[in-house]
């Protein structure tokens, strides 16, 4: 999913990692006790721009007040955040795709997720980009195959911060840059203004015409933001 922006930051000459989290892309879910917090630690050995989408964005916001001295600067692409009041209309959309994976039927459970989090609550899936929702599709059909059985195998989270991170974003004190779609749903809008309103001198952006995951929708306009960003005048 980072593609777009892999080609045109290291044309800019930085070096860039992305890697895949636990039941995503190439990597598999174990059913096993882990820590995407620590996951991502261990990547680093010294100071880096760190960006991170949705999950990844929650899991980039909590590197930066577990391990600051690792994260100079800070990009947060529609971020979860846990200990968040979800609406019923969130819910709703979580329970539609978890009921269809339930009964084993993977095309609706990810058909729901496309219409949540690509098209958005005020898009039909024909006023998107057809080659990026069949490219989300694939990864979130992706997603199912390796986390298939884990959870119920074993598979857990371990909570590293104590307090959580939604208690402590007072906390980040390297320079923050935060998108938001302006289709993605309404959760994802508030929990950005929170989370730039916490922040010391956190910027917020809203990419026009992007649900959830505008480094693909508008990864021309996302990549203009993150290289002016990487280089401050």
């Amino acid at each position: 999913m980072w593609q777009p922006q892999i080609e045109v930051l290291e044309a800019a000459g930085h070096r860039v990692l992305a890697p895949d989290l636990r039941g995503f892309g190439e990597r598999t879910l174990d059913p096993a006790p882990f820590s995407y917090l620590r996951d991502a630690e261990a990547l680093l050995d010294d100071p880096a721009v760190v960006i991170g989408c949705s999950l990844g964005g929650r899991v980039a916001l909590e590197l930066a007040v577990h391990r600051p001295g690792l994260v100079e600067r800070l990009v947060l692409i529609a971020p979860g955040l846990p200990g968040w009041d979800w609406s019923a209309e969130t819910r709703a959309g979580w329970a539609e795709e978890e009921a269809a994976v339930a009964r084993g039927d993977i095309e609706a459970a990810a058909e729901a997720s496309l219409r949540m989090w690509v098209d958005g609550p005020r898009r039909s899936p024909e006023e998107v980009d057809s080659v990026m929702r069949s490219a989300v599709r694939a990864m979130v059909l992706r997603s199912y195959e390796l986390q298939q059985h884990a959870w119920e195998a074993g598979a857990s989270e371990q909570d590293i911060l104590d307090p959580p991170v939604n208690r402590r974003l007072g906390e980040v004190l390297c320079p923050t840059l935060v998108l938001i779609g302006t289709e993605d749903v309404t959760d994802m809008q508030a929990i950005a203004a929170h989370i730039t309103d916490s922040i010391h001198n956190a910027r917020l952006i809203h990419v026009s015409g992007a649900a959830h995951l505008p480094s693909l929708e508008r990864a021309d306009q996302v990549n203009t933001l993150l290289l002016d960003f990487l280089n401050p005048s």
